[in-house]
């Protein structure tokens, strides 16, 4: 029985070190399903999705292998219909089975609003003027990937503009208006969001960031790009007829491009940029039999100096 029981027991701790295993190197493979890391917040966002993938692994891995195991060697002989014994309630074993799980989402919990901290998501409570405890902290600050030289203070001041359907920015350092989003690289940057008519969403896959922008609201929303690239801004929120079109070129470039970006696009007189959203809607709007419902009117194409 003594030989048995060390069998058993050695059974366990290899199982519970093989799943272990396994489950931390299916967590770092996670990091490669997600696009790029194009801003020192993803690092926090790709830490979590990580801890997540191996949490789950490993409970999916370690009841699927108990299953296994009971199923093997566990197993009823050949023939044998009988009823097992007659098992009576473990007030042990449910209250165990009842506390990890408790602990478990309390840890899920804690971990994700340390994150949602760190990167200043800006949510309900601040909208309606309650205490937010939500502090703006510089996400790269514990980053190790993160170049040393990235700024912690905020550095480019961008006000951005949501309407049916464009994206407007402003840059009130050289006074000159875009359809794209241009940024320095390893530098904090500041972004004034607000929504000419309805509820919109900030959301560019690449940095991670997604922040709601609400109607007669100004939200400042803060972070930091550190990879050159162009990324992809779209409306995570659904604002009408023609939402798919609202989206707009990211593009996080050197200190010294971007200030060359400024500099050229102050000296282009301003011109109506190309609005997808407007044309689609002229076309509709010219023919001869009218089909499909009644749709919003696209806000005027901006005027910009850069239409990207």
């Amino acid at each position: 029985m003594k030989i048995q029981k060390i069998l058993n027991i050695l059974t366990l701790l290899t199982g519970a070190i093989a799943v272990t295993v396994t489950s931390l190197w299916i967590g770092k493979q996670a990091y490669s399903w997600l696009p790029p890391q194009a801003a020192a917040e993803s690092l926090l966002i790709d830490d979590l999705i990580s801890f997540l993938v191996t949490l789950g692994s490993f409970i999916f891995l370690g009841v699927t292998s108990t299953l296994m195991y009971s199923v093997i060697f566990h197993r009823a002989i050949k023939d044998d219909f009988t009823d097992g014994p007659p098992i009576e309630g473990n007030i042990t074993l449910e209250v165990v089975w009842t506390a990890i799980p408790i602990l478990l989402v309390l840890w899920i919990a804690g971990y994700s609003y340390q994150v949602y901290e760190q990167m200043g998501i800006q949510g309900p409570s601040e909208l309606v003027h309650l205490h937010n405890p939500l502090a703006m902290q510089s996400a790269h600050a514990e980053a190790k990937d993160v170049p040393a030289n990235a700024l912690t203070e905020p550095v480019e001041k961008i006000d951005v503009l949501a309407k049916q359907w464009a994206w407007v920015f402003h840059y009130p350092e050289k006074d000159i208006t875009s359809t794209e989003l241009h940024l320095p690289s390893d530098r904090r940057v500041r972004l004034a969001l607000q929504s000419q008519d309805v509820l919109h969403g900030f959301y560019i896959p690449a940095f991670r960031l997604k922040q709601d922008i609400i109607p007669n609201h100004a939200i400042d929303f803060e972070f930091t790009p550190i990879r050159p690239g162009k990324y992809r801004l779209t409306d995570s929120q659904y604002s009408g007829t023609y939402f798919a079109t609202m989206q707009a070129n990211v593009v996080v470039e050197s200190p010294e491009d971007y200030q060359q970006w400024l500099a050229q696009a102050a000296t282009q007189k301003p011109s109506l940029a190309k609005n997808q959203a407007a044309s689609e809607y002229a076309q509709t709007s010219n023919q001869s039999v009218q089909t499909g419902w009644v749709t919003v009117p696209p806000a005027a194409p901006p005027l910009v100096n850069s239409p990207g």
